[in-house]
């Protein structure tokens, strides 16, 4: 799914793709100048979930006690314990 995200934003031209002729392979991925232009709007995005976090995380646990089994919250609990 990443592989075709980037290369959508590649075909979108908001990224440069440069392949590597290495082992392992490597490719590397570069904002363009137009893909540039966005940052400011995404840093705007990070700063509202920021301020938004505590009642993004409600949601999410809201939507998890409704949509998982009891095991998978179980299992949830034991991740951020361990966190």
């Amino acid at each position: 799914m990443l592989t075709v995200t980037l290369r959508g934003l590649e075909r979108d031209g908001i990224v440069t793709r440069t392949v590597h002729a290495a082992v392992p392979p490597r490719v590397d991925y570069e904002l363009t100048p137009l893909g540039e232009t966005l940052l400011d709007t995404i840093g705007q995005l990070v700063a509202w979930a920021d301020v938004h976090i505590g009642e993004i995380e409600a949601a999410r646990a809201d939507y998890d006690a409704r949509s998982c089994p009891s095991a998978c919250q179980e299992e949830a609990a034991g991740l951020e314990q361990s966190a």
